[in-house]
C-alpha cells in the first residue's frame, strides 16, 4: 500500500503530540527547538516562530488550558440568530456604511480613545480568554461611543466569575456579551493597578507562550503564576481600595448583540463603532508565535481561544487582522498578532471570521443607572397584577432572586417564579399605571404603559424589551426573562 507524503507527515505531527507526555525534559526541548527550525524553514511562510523559555521541558501542545472558548460557541450564536436573539448585519446597514480602506488601525482613528484601546490585559494561568475578549471590547466600544468622554478599562473580574461559575474553565462569546447587556460591567484593572477602579482582575500577570526576551512575569503553572483551578467569586461589592459603589459604577449597552462572519463585514463593523470580539482555533504551530502574519502550517488543535480585532492591513501580498491578545505585552508584536485575513477555503485563518459577537451598530453605551431611564423598566412586569389565561398568545415571565440569580435565569428557570400573561390584555400595576404587552416576529416584547390610569387608557409611553434574555432589574436584586408562547 502507498502512502502519500502528506499522510505520513500528519501521521508523524500526530504521534510526536500525543508521545512527547512521556519524554524527558531534555527530549521536549529537542523536540520544540527542531519544531521552531522546521517551522522557519517552510517555503513562503509569513510569520517567525521562536523557542519559548515558558515551554522549556513542558510537550508541545501544553498551552491547552489556556483557550477558553467553549466548543458549542459557535452553534449557540447560529441558533441565537435563528430565534432573533441575536442579530446579523443587513445588506441595507452594511450598504449605508462607506467602503473600508486597505488599512486600518483602531487606536489611531480614535486618538481620544488610544489608551483604552491599547490597553493589552493579562487573563494570568485560566482559561478566562472569552471574558476578557468582551470587557476589552465593550470598554473600547464605550469609550468610542462615548467619544472620548468615558475613558475606564471595563471588568474582566466581573464578567469572567459573575457570568460563569468557574470562568477559568471557559465560556461562550454569548455568555460574556449577554451579561455585559443585563447586568453590566463595573470599572477594573490589571492585577494590582493603583487607578483606584472597582474591581481589578485578581490572579497576576503570567508569561505566557514565545519567547521570553524581556519579560518580567513568571511562567504559568510555577510559584507566582499558579495554575487556576478554582475561578474566584463573582465580586458583589468593589475592592478595598476603591472608593466607587458597585451598583452605581456599572456599565452597559442598550440594543442587540450582533454576529458578523464575511470578512468585508467586519470591517466595516470596526470602522463604523470600533474593535470586536472573535474566536478561532489555536493549533500546536501557536505556540511558537513571534512575530509576522500567522497562519497555520501544522499541529493539532488546541481548543478555542477569544480575542480582539483592532484592525487589518496587508504585508507583502498577504491580508491580515490585528488582532489584540490577553497574554500581556510582553508577548508577540508587544501584545497584539497578525494573522491571515479572508481565508475561506482552508483552515490557515483557523476560523477566526466565523463568530465575530459584539454590540449591534445602533448600540447605546453608558451608565447602567443611566440606560435605564430609557429603558423597560422590569418593575412594570413584576408588579403587574397576573392573568391566567393560557391561549396561544401568552407571556411568560420568570422572575429570578437571590444570590444567583443570574446563574438561574441564565440555566435553570425550575428556580425562578414563573407567572403567565394574556398578550395584549390590560394589566394593572400595584404601582397605580397599568399596562399592554405583546411579541413581535423579531423576538421583541412591546409595552403600552400607561403611567396616569390603571385601565390602559389616555397617553401611553411605548418601550421595547427583548424576549428570552435575562434582563437585571433596577438595583440589580432580581433578574427576568420574558417568553413568548
Amino acid at each position: 500500500m502507498r502512502f502519500s507524503g502528506t499522510f505520513i507527515g500528519f501521521c508523524c505531527a500526530f504521534l510526536l503530540f500525543t508521545c512527547t507526555a512521556a519524554l524527558p525534559q531534555q527530549s521536549h526541548d529537542e523536540l520544540r527547538a527542531i519544531e521552531v527550525a522546521r517551522l522557519n524553514s517552510l517555503p513562503g511562510m509569513t510569520w517567525t516562530a521562536g523557542i519559548s523559555e515558558r515551554f522549556r521541558g513542558k510537550p508541545l501542545g501544553h498551552a491547552k488550558h489556556l483557550c477558553g472558548v467553549k466548543a458549542e460557541s459557535h452553534q449557540e450564536l447560529l441558533d441565537l440568530v435563528a430565534k432573533g436573539i441575536v442579530q446579523t448585519p443587513s445588506t441595507v446597514e452594511l450598504a449605508a456604511i462607506s467602503e473600508p480602506p486597505d488599512e486600518f488601525d483602531s487606536e489611531s482613528h480614535w486618538p481620544q480613545c488610544a489608551a483604552i484601546i491599547g490597553d493589552i490585559r493579562d487573563q494570568s494561568d485560566c482559561g478566562c480568554c472569552w471574558a476578557f475578549g468582551a470587557a476589552s471590547t465593550a470598554s473600547d466600544r464605550l469609550c468610542i461611543n462615548s467619544n472620548g468622554t468615558i475613558k475606564a478599562p471595563l471588568s474582566a473580574q466581573d464578567t469572567c466569575f459573575c457570568a460563569e461559575a468557574n470562568g477559568c474553565n471557559g465560556g461562550t462569546l454569548y455568555t460574556g456579551w449577554q451579561y455585559i447587556q443585563t447586568a453590566g460591567l463595573v470599572t477594573g484593572g490589571q492585577y494590582n493597578s493603583s487607578e483606584g477602579l472597582c474591581s481589578d482582575y485578581s490572579l497576576p500577570h503570567c508569561h505566557h507562550h514565545g519567547p521570553q526576551g524581556s519579560d518580567p512575569f513568571p511562567a504559568e503553572g510555577t510559584t507566582g503564576c499558579p495554575k487556576a483551578t478554582t475561578s474566584p467569586q463573582c465580586p458583589t461589592s468593589c475592592d478595598k481600595r476603591s472608593t466607587r459603589k458597585f451598583a452605581d459604577d456599572k456599565y452597559s449597552f442598550k440594543g442587540t448583540v450582533y454576529m458578523y462572519n464575511e470578512e468585508k463585514a467586519i470591517r466595516k463593523a470596526i470602522m463604523a463603532n470600533g474593535p470586536v470580539e472573535a474566536a478561532f482555533s489555536v493549533f500546536a504551530d501557536f505556540e511558537n508565535y513571534v512575530s509576522g502574519v500567522y497562519q497555520h502550517t501544522s499541529g493539532i488543535s488546541l481548543g478555542g481561544h477569544a480575542i480582539r480585532i483592532v484592525g487589518w492591513g496587508t504585508e507583502n501580498g498577504t491580508d491580515y487582522w490585528k488582532v489584540a491578545n490577553s497574554w500581556n505585552p510582553f508577548w508577540g508584536e508587544k501584545g497584539y498578532f497578525r494573522i491571515i485575513r479572508g481565508d475561506t477555503k482552508s483552515m490557515k485563518g483557523c476560523g477566526i471570521e466565523q463568530q465575530v459577537t459584539v454590540s449591534g451598530p445602533e448600540a447605546q453605551w453608558g451608565k447602567k443607572s443611566e440606560l435605564q431611564k430609557v429603558s423597560p423598566t422590569l418593575d412594570t412586569v413584576l408588579h403587574a397584577e397576573e392573568t391566567r389565561e393560557t391561549t396561544a398568545k401568552n407571556l411568560t415571565q420568570y422572575l429570578c432572586t437571590g444570590a444567583d440569580a443570574l446563574s438561574w435565569c441564565m440555566n435553570d428557570l425550575s428556580k425562578c417564579q414563573k407567572s403567565t400573561h394574556l398578550q395584549g390584555s390590560c394589566m394593572k400595576s400595584k404601582g397605580g399605571h397599568s399596562l399592554k404587552a405583546s411579541c413581535d416576529t423579531l423576538g421583541n416584547v412591546n409595552f403600552d404603559i400607561f403611567a396616569t390610569s390603571t385601565d390602559c387608557t389616555g397617553a401611553d409611553t411605548k418601550i421595547q424589551q427583548l424576549a428570552d434574555t435575562c434582563q437585571q432589574g433596577q438595583g440589580g436584586a432580581y433578574f427576568v426573562k420574558l417568553e413568548c408562547n
